[in-house]
């Protein structure tokens, strides 16, 4: 056994470990990441706003805050659903601008400049003028990859031009607020004669616009990562990062964020044309139902840790219990230490990827709700479980189950290393007692 965790051990160390390091840190990936985070804000309330809309009650309820929660909706849909429309609704508008913004701070550009040329790019593009109104069916979660793509591209175009001096040299005594304002010129030109062309080509030749295009290129890897195999491989990767140190959370959740706010997308359109509702794999799914209390679900090891007779370990417990319930679980995962701890490797492995198991077929099967909201990540399990999933409250109950569950997993392994740090602290006491 021991052979066999120490090749493992191994293989995370020098072949996982080095090309996670360098993905993590790679300049694209931080500033799709980075683009996202700043998104989450507008994303949240949106979110949140889209559930007012949609109260938790039946039609025919005869309970008076449900009769006056479903009345207001009636009369004022409309300007209850704007903050939507005008956040989630929108979506990758903030994240063509955040995106671009962050990768441009990296090239030591100007960044807000970089933003507005992302935004015009992006509106070229996926919104073109029609009838004295832009179209906003692609600005929502079914643009989200061209928002990535133009971003990227306009940002690029940019460093390339200013890295070979390409641009309208204004003199010195020129304001720099003005010098900057023209360095868009080339840029922007450049944009009319590359992006614009081509969206005019899918337009004329496939009657589509680019975003549409795009999507339809993505649907099958996006149809792929909604699945239970591809949810289990995306745990198993996180973990194995985590478990050699690096934080795997950061760069899976980085590279899934788009996966999840397009399956999010697509859930809230089915929630508002009264559709079935398909999209499983979501954030909120990953963060409340997957790793409850943080990475490697260790609510219930906590729980445990707190009631350990080894004296580190009840310390541990008690130092994690509060950012555990916020799901910040870091001072478990060193404090233990989870991190190459051969004991703890299985059940930190395990814990989430039967969660993940079980939550899928209760969703699948509409034992809870298919999430169809953000909540902040911080929020503590139960609650934002159920706020996730349209105040499911059934929700709340399968995130106890879970807890339940990863308890009993983590618990035999648990019961070992605590026997273990006994045996450590009696031979720490023994010369103490002999002298």
């Amino acid at each position: 056994m021991s052979t066999i965790s120490e090749s493992l051990f191994g293989i995370i160390e020098n072949n996982i470990s080095p090309v996670a390091a360098r993905l993590s840190s790679q300049r694209h990936v931080v500033a799709i990441k980075d683009g996202f985070i700043s998104s989450m804000p507008f994303l949240i309330v949106g979110s949140f706003m889209l559930l007012f809309a949609h109260p938790p009650f039946s039609a025919d309820s005869q309970w008076a805050i449900a009769k006056w929660w479903l009345g207001m909706v009636a009369r004022h849909s409309e300007q209850i659903m704007m903050p939507y429309n005008m956040t989630m609704g929108i979506m990758a508008v903030y994240i063509a601008s955040a995106i671009s913004y962050n990768l441009a701070q990296s090239y030591k550009m100007n960044g807000f400049m970089a933003a507005c040329l992302s935004l015009m790019s992006f509106l070229l593009v996926a919104a073109p003028q029609a009838n004295g109104s832009l179209p906003v069916g692609s600005l929502g979660g079914e643009g989200i990859f061209t928002a990535i793509l133009v971003a990227l591209y306009t940002t690029e175009l940019m460093h390339f031009l200013q890295k070979h001096n390409i641009g309208i040299k204004l003199p010195e005594q020129v304001p720099p607020k003005i010098r900057q304002s023209f360095d868009l010129l080339i840029p922007i030109l450049a944009i009319f004669l590359t992006l614009f062309p081509l969206s005019l080509f899918m337009q004329s030749q496939f009657g589509m616009l680019l975003p549409q295009a795009i999507m339809a290129i993505f649907a099958p890897i996006i149809s792929a990562s909604d699945s239970l195999p591809a949810v289990l491989i995306a745990v198993l990767l996180c973990h194995l990062l985590w478990f050699a140190g690096i934080h795997g959370a950061v760069i899976v959740g980085g590279i899934l964020q788009a996966f999840w706010l397009t399956n999010l997308g697509i859930n809230q359109q089915a929630l508002n044309s009264g559709a079935p509702i398909t999209q499983v794999f979501i954030e909120p799914f990953w963060q409340f139902f997957i790793v409850i209390g943080g990475s490697g679900s260790t609510m219930g090891l906590v729980f445990l840790y707190l009631r350990s007779s080894a004296a580190h370990l009840r310390s541990i417990g008690k130092l994690g219990l509060v950012p555990s319930m916020f799901n910040i679980n870091e001072p478990i995962i060193f404090g233990s230490p989870v991190v190459m701890n051969p004991l703890l490797f299985i059940p930190f492995i395990t814990a989430p990827m039967v969660n993940a198991i079980i939550a899928w077929i209760a969703t699948r099967t509409d034992l809870v709700n298919h999430v169809v909201s953000l909540a902040p990540w911080t929020t503590p399990g139960p609650i934002g479980a159920a706020w996730s999933t349209g105040w499911d409250f059934r929700a709340i109950i399968l995130v106890v189950v879970l807890i339940g569950v990863s308890t009993l997993i983590y618990y035999p392994f648990f019961k070992m290393y605590e026997r273990q740090l006994l045996a450590q602290e009696e031979e720490s006491l023994q010369p103490a007692e002999s002298h």
